[in-house]
């Protein structure tokens, strides 16, 4: 059994982290030429609250026993829901219309990263179980729809869209990968498409994030300001870049420069090369994720790496796709790069897992 699990694959991850350290540290600096900036603020805590953890968190999870992670896996269920469903409570923080957050005092927690990672391996757990009859409603479709749907529900009442558009699209995949019916995914296709139509023509900031997707030179001073000013950071990029910490977009200009639109300013300091090299990075680390899914020792390990190789895979290109104009705003982060401690911690929290599945994956070539 090999130390790290799988070399190659921590080795991206290193990579991923390392560079998304420095980046950070380059976008927070455009924080001190706003009146409201706190970089050292962020920078701590994005170092005490999700690094350190985060790592220590990895550590512990990829040497633990699988039966122990299998018996966690229900009470990490229960209680990311719980924990998600405070929000509505005297404990929750409301920022900029959105109620995502838990207000402790001293720190602020998003509940809904670790509900997606307790989504995912109560789903993967649930199928691997039940593999042999999900082609009957009661044992495939319903609980899929229980084990998904129930916190759909909260993370949409927060309104959290984009992270039910990334569990949704993750939750599907491995609901696929198990084996599950055609007549399934076209009943689950309807109504996704009947939810989608009906969350957009309610909510109207979604429905201003699509026409910005498909003009984005409407309203360029307000729904169209950020991908415009993310494209005038990526194009000025060039093929070079500017340079490590050259970045003018993230002075008052880019919105969020160390949240979602950390992609503009990487662009435009590392230029058209260095944003290819990211996306080849975010693909090997899909890919190798992938390949260590198809060699799990079992069921529940591969659908458990599939889904959170898939989950962080499908943020990271949802992001970029995003600030490249070619999918629409959704606010979500860029993993391993954009501030969030609570997404860095349970993003390296799920890397640990997928190491776990990696180190046991000999058993299945002994065995075959």
């Amino acid at each position: 059994m090999r130390l790290s699990g799988d070399r190659l694959f921590a080795l991206i991850v290193l990579t991923l982290v390392v560079s998304g350290i420095a980046m950070f540290a380059s976008a927070a600096l455009g924080l001190l030429a706003r009146a409201d900036g706190a970089p050292w603020r962020l920078a701590i805590t994005q170092l005490v609250l999700g690094l350190i953890p985060g790592i220590a968190l990895l550590i512990g999870l990829r040497f633990a026993p699988p039966k122990l992670l299998l018996k966690g896996i229900v009470p990490l269920y229960v209680g990311s829901v719980i924990l998600t469903a405070l929000v509505f409570t005297p404990l929750g923080l409301t920022t900029n219309g959105a109620t995502r957050w838990l207000d402790f005092g001293f720190v602020t927690v998003q509940p809904a990263e670790f509900l997606k990672i307790g989504v995912i391996l109560m789903l993967a757990a649930y199928l691997a179980n039940m593999k042999a009859k999900l082609h009957e409603f009661r044992y495939g479709l319903i609980p899929f729809g229980i084990i998904v749907g129930v916190p759909s529900l909260l993370l949409l009442a927060q309104p959290n869209t984009s992270t039910v558009l990334i569990l949704g699209a993750t939750s599907v995949a491995l609901y696929f990968l198990a084996g599950a019916r055609l007549r399934d995914f076209v009943i689950i296709g309807i109504i996704g498409l009947i939810g989608i139509s009906v969350l957009i023509a309610t909510r109207p900031y979604l429905m201003n994030r699509v026409q910005t997707f498909i003009d984005p030179s409407q309203n360029s001073l307000t729904s169209g300001y950020q991908i415009q000013q993310s494209l005038i950071a990526i194009g000025s990029g060039g093929v070079l870049g500017r340079g490590y910490g050259q970045s003018v977009q993230k002075f008052n200009y880019l919105p969020e420069p160390v949240g979602d639109s950390v992609f503009a300013v990487f662009g435009e300091e590392f230029g058209f090369f260095g944003t290819v090299l990211l996306v080849l990075l975010f693909t090997a680390f899909a890919t190798r994720g992938l390949m260590i899914a198809a060699e799990a020792a079992n069921t529940f390990g591969a659908l458990a790496a599939a889904g959170l190789t898939l989950l962080i895979t499908f943020s990271a290109f949802l992001n970029i796709g995003a600030m490249l104009g070619i999918m629409p705003l959704t606010g979500l982060p860029l993993p391993f790069v954009s501030h969030g401690g609570t997404a860095l911690l349970c993003a390296l929290a799920s890397v640990g897992i997928i190491l776990n599945v990696a180190a046991h994956r000999t058993k299945r070539r002994r065995t075959a």
